[in-house]
């Protein structure tokens, strides 16, 4: 217990260090050019301390349970041999965590024409599709950039005959199916297929497995597009908090948190049914990492209850309401930057981005560090915000930032090492996750209804945006990281990464002692 204890407290720093920024920008507004109601501040600040503590609770399970349940699958999977097997089990795994993913469910909401439960089994069904390409490619070793490169244009291919009020929402699905419940179980399912492979590659090849799970989503929601043909947005503003006691305060999070309980269980219970009839197939797991996964889970699922709460019934009306205010001020554009900013900061409390960095770190040795990462990250997602606030005030078309950007990255996967263009992709899947849909989302939103604009083709595309920013700073972290190495005579690949440090070595690393499987 004791050892958890010090965990938490680890955590807790980490998440204190992620949002007080975040607090501090938001309060900074509010006490100057946006002034916003009690009710609206007081929800912000409870949703903050709900969001701080779900933080520490999510970030500490997801290293006890989701990581080693998925660096375990993957694992027994490629030991298995039997591609049949691999191929059914990935597409099944797929299906499932996207099904539990709850930033699917709002996306649905949103989506006008199409009944929820298509939508979310079509989106579901190319996740499910394109992780059986991603696993297929890391056995077989075939390289990201050229399948990034023939996706990418049959998805813009698509996008040319899909109406615009569906356009952005389409891009934005490949953001939100790649969060909390879905990244850290995909991320620790390469590693672990990675770690039976011996091959020079096997660590480059580890990542890139949610790249090519967000592009499943966009081409399917296109390919739903060009079907339903929806005419109009549905998308209904949060509602603004009325509260003048602490007691209203307390009503107000004491409605949202069964909602999420009941929503995290149903999201979590496939997972847990999964891996439960995986044990029975494979076995040769021991009882006490059984025991150790089993108290992750209860973490993991209090840390997503408690931070989906806050984020959703304290940031999410308090970014509609300070992007309405700040967008009608006589100087309008002041968003933009107010935008980068936020942008900056928000991106480090996103759940799924810890779990990023970490492995990042730890798979690479320290060749790459947390924060080299988290600060590429910051910068993405700062420039993503301000080009998406323009394109609030102007209303001009997602595609005219979006086509540029992708094009950018993608010509550029050829000239970085590979382990950038994996983890760059993985990125932009990464960076937009439910800070992005509860808080940024909803600032635009805000933001659109104030200048007049369509919401649907104005201020949906942001978590597009943000997805796509963190493709470009990435690989300019790899290509600093290619020149610096040869100015050091040092082999290109991984800055300079020690040689005697193998892919599996480093993935064993990051599994811990408890979950090595001899081989």
């Amino acid at each position: 217990m004791k050892l958890y204890r010090t965990k938490l407290q680890e955590k807790l720093k980490e998440a204190l260090e992620a949002v007080l920024p975040i607090i501090g920008i938001v309060l900074a507004l509010c006490f100057t050019i946006a002034p916003v109601s009690p009710g609206i501040l007081l929800a912000f600040l409870a949703g903050a301390v709900l969001l701080i503590v779900g933080m520490m609770f999510f970030t500490l399970g997801v290293e006890l349970s989701m990581t080693p349940m998925g660096g375990r699958v993957g694992t027994c999977m490629t030991k298995s041999k039997n591609l049949a097997v691999m191929v059914c089990l990935g597409f099944i795994l797929g299906l499932i965590i996207t099904v539990s993913e709850p930033d699917l469910q709002v996306l649905a909401g949103q989506v006008p024409s199409i009944p929820n439960m298509t939508l979310i089994l079509a989106v579901a069904g190319g996740v499910g599709l394109f992780l059986v390409i991603a696993l297929l490619r890391m056995l077989f070793s075939i390289p990201l950039s050229p399948m990034l490169l023939v996706f990418y244009g049959i998805a813009f291919a698509l996008a040319m005959f899909v109406p615009k009020d569906f356009l952005a929402v389409a891009f934005d699905s490949g953001g939100v199916t790649t969060g909390p419940m879905t990244v850290p179980f995909i991320m620790a399912l390469g590693v672990g297929i990675s770690a039976i492979r011996s091959d020079k590659h096997a660590s480059d090849d580890s990542f890139g497995l949610v790249a090519l799970c967000s592009i499943g989503p966009i081409l399917s929601v296109l390919a739903l597009g060009l079907i339903y043909h929806p005419q109009g947005g549905a998308y209904e503003p949060p509602s603004v908090p009325d509260i003048d006691t602490s007691v209203e305060l307390w009503q107000l999070f004491s409605h949202g948190f069964p909602t999420y309980m009941k929503e995290m269980a149903i999201s979590i219970f496939p997972i847990i049914f999964f891996f439960g009839i995986f044990l029975l197939i494979f076995k040769g797991i021991g009882k006490r990492e059984l025991i150790r996964i089993g108290i992750g889970l209860v973490y993991t699922y209090v840390g997503l209850v408690l931070f989906l709460t806050g984020v959703n019934v304290g940031f999410m009306p308090a970014g509609n309401y300070l992007g309405q205010v700040i967008a009608a001020l006589p100087y309008r554009w002041v968003i933009a930057p107010i935008g980068m900013l936020i942008g900056y900061f928000i991106v480090r409390a996103e759940p799924a981005v810890y779990v990023l960095t970490k492995q990042v770190e730890e798979i690479t040795s320290g060749a790459v560090s947390a924060n080299a990462m988290q600060m590429s990250l910051s910068i993405g997602v700062a420039v993503s915000l301000g080009l998406a606030m323009v394109r609030v005030l102007t209303g001009v078309s997602i595609l005219w930032f979006i086509v540029p950007g992708y094009a950018i990255a993608l010509f550029g996967s050829f000239f970085v090492p590979k382990i950038f263009t994996a983890i760059a992709f993985d990125s932009g899947g990464v960076a937009s996750g439910p800070m992005t849909a509860t808080f940024l989302l909803p600032f635009a939103t805000g933001a659109c209804v104030s200048v007049g604009g369509n919401i649907v083709t104005d201020a949906f595309g942001v978590v597009a945006m943000v997805a796509m920013t963190p493709l470009i700073t990435i690989q300019v972290l790899g290509l600093a990281s290619r020149i610096h190495s040869a100015r050091l005579g040092r082999p290109a690949g991984i800055g300079g990464l020690a040689a005697e440090t193998s892919g599996a070595q480093a993935a064993f690393e990051l599994l811990g002692d408890d979950e090595i499987i001899e081989l």
